[in-house]
């Protein structure tokens, strides 16, 4: 009886056999200068992992691009519900978000540094680029609401708090957590570009500009692969806690 190799198996082969071809390139190549072996780039990360400063690099760029993804959660949930309350909120939010979506990150990070410092930028891009994905995944979870839940839960005066826990939530939580998984990525992307345009001390960004400067590849390559990690952890722990914080909600109203 054959079986079938589990999904978590598949995408370690997959994993394997990228790294296998990025390394046979790096040995073809020669040259670290161009690109650095996996090998090399896990060697170079190991050896900035005791440094005092590889942390404090990691907690300023984490705070800051984190500030900027909750900023965005939050007003992005606070303009859903207002534009879904009124038709000319939609109407005027509709141009800026199309505007957001369209703009290049680049031409945001050049123009911000006229308002804000670098220290801030990273804050208002991450802002920024999360603001219309999660903007628009509430609106879609908010039209896909039940029309008649709704009608229902008004004839018969159940309170805001219950039909919030047991028509709204299960409607637009779906759809949330999507955005939030598609958001977070962007967020650390567009953050740590802010950075490097903007090169605030102490950030990731700054530490990637001075290794492309200094052609020093190994840690060019070391602290993008420390970004993909952050990303990814942060993308899994945020996601675990959201999938909490919900079972819990709509658990008290299915006991209720």
């Amino acid at each position: 009886m054959k079986h079938p190799i589990s999904r978590r198996g598949r995408r370690a082969a997959a994993l394997l056999f990228w790294l296998v071809v990025w390394q046979t390139a790096a040995v073809l190549i020669g040259q670290e200068v161009f690109l650095v072996s996996p090998i090399g780039t896990v060697t170079t990360l190991f050896g900035l992992l005791p440094q005092a400063e590889f942390w404090q690099r990691v907690g300023f760029s984490a705070g800051h691009i984190l500030l900027g993804f909750v900023l965005g959660a939050v007003s992005s949930v606070v303009l859903a519900a207002a534009a879904h309350r009124s038709a000319w909120v939609e109407a005027l939010l509709a141009p800026l978000m199309q505007l957001v979506k369209a703009t290049p990150v680049a031409s945001f990070i050049i123009l911000a540094l006229v308002w804000v410092s670098g220290a801030s930028l990273s804050v208002l891009i991450s802002f920024l680029m999360v603001l219309p994905v999660l903007y628009g995944a509430v609106r879609t979870g908010i039209e896909n609401v039940d029309v008649q839940l709704l009608e229902m839960a008004r004839v018969f005066r159940i309170p805001f708090d219950r039909r919030l826990r047991a028509i709204w939530l299960p409607a637009i939580l779906p759809a949330f957590r999507e955005g939030c998984a598609v958001a977070l990525g962007i967020c650390w992307k567009s953050g740590v570009a802010a950075e490097v345009i903007g090169l605030p001390d102490g950030s990731i960004g700054d530490a990637l500009y001075r290794a492309k400067i200094t052609l020093s590849t190994g840690e060019l390559f070391a602290w993008t692969l420390v970004i993909i990690v952050l990303s990814a952890a942060f993308e899994k722990l945020f996601l675990a806690l959201l999938d909490k914080a919900v079972e819990k909600v709509l658990g008290q109203e299915a006991a209720a």
